[in-house]
């Protein structure tokens, strides 16, 4: 078989395991409409919802987007959950649009105060991950899949791509819950933190 049709069965794979992620029993969480089921399979691996954030911007705290945040054990210690090679998912729901140079800005600015020195991320897979940003329109979801190997990021189900670089792979998930996320808010409540 060709590495081309690998490839090609590897990610329909991926998108499966996507698209038919079961949930669990019931519904854990709902915010600002969205609901988000207690409990996700990925690829074999039942994950647990560890919290559930809204993502405000402005002084007028308008909500952008919904984040799930899916775990194997839960855990309100955010260095143990960065230093787990555990499956992760970051699911996010679409409330507003957002326009992808926003997107990239956010995604820019939290590289640029989470990936302090000795972080350095190669500057040809930042490019290229910016590159497949796109506009967001509300209803829409962005899914980050979190493994050893890799983090897979798929738009509405469909996957636009992965990261392979372990320091670049660790500061994605550090501009959610590390030191300096968008707003504490969305941090506390993704570790599942009642303040």
């Amino acid at each position: 078989m060709s590495s081309n049709r690998l490839v090609a069965r590897g990610r329909a794979a991926l998108a499966a395991a996507l698209l038919l992620a079961t949930p669990g029993p019931g519904w854990a969480a709902e915010l600002e409409g969205v609901r988000l089921p207690d409990s996700m399979e990925v690829g074999g691996t039942r994950l647990q919802l560890n919290g559930i954030g809204l993502r405000t911007v402005t002084i007028f705290q308008v909500g952008v987007y919904v984040a799930g945040f899916y775990l194997e054990q839960p855990s309100q210690d955010e260095n143990l959950i960065l230093d787990s090679p555990q499956t992760k998912v970051l699911d996010l729901h679409f409330i507003h649009d957002a326009p992808a140079d926003k997107i990239r800005q956010a995604w820019q600015e939290g590289f640029d105060s989470d990936c302090a020195a000795p972080c350095h991320l190669p500057a040809a897979a930042v490019a290229e991950f910016m590159s497949r940003v796109v506009d967001m329109r509300a209803g829409d979801t962005c899914t980050l899949v979190y493994t050893k190997d890799y983090v897979s990021i798929a738009i509405n189900g469909r996957e636009m791509g992965r990261v392979t670089d372990k320091a670049f792979m660790r500061a994605m998930l550090t501009t959610f819950i590390g030191p300096h996320p968008p707003t504490q808010r969305l941090k506390r409540e993704l570790l599942g933190r009642r303040n």
